[in-house]
């Protein structure tokens, strides 16, 4: 997909790379585990997850 703005990433685009190196960086330097019962990563899931329904719904309505 190409960008809209000049050749310059989206802010979705952005935010998913972020998220992308958090959950690299906590898996492997924090011990984080998806599923565990850690409050840090179930957190991030649940965040990322409420701005992809945000944004989805958001496209849908547009």
């Amino acid at each position: 997909m190409a960008a809209r703005f000049g050749g310059r990433p989206s802010l979705v685009t952005v935010l998913g790379l972020l998220v992308a190196i958090v959950a690299v960086v906590g898996t492997q330097f924090f011990g984080w585990e998806w599923g565990s019962g850690q409050l840090g990563p179930t957190l991030i899931g649940v965040v990322v997850a409420a701005v992809a329904v945000f944004l989805a719904v958001r496209r849908f309505q547009s």
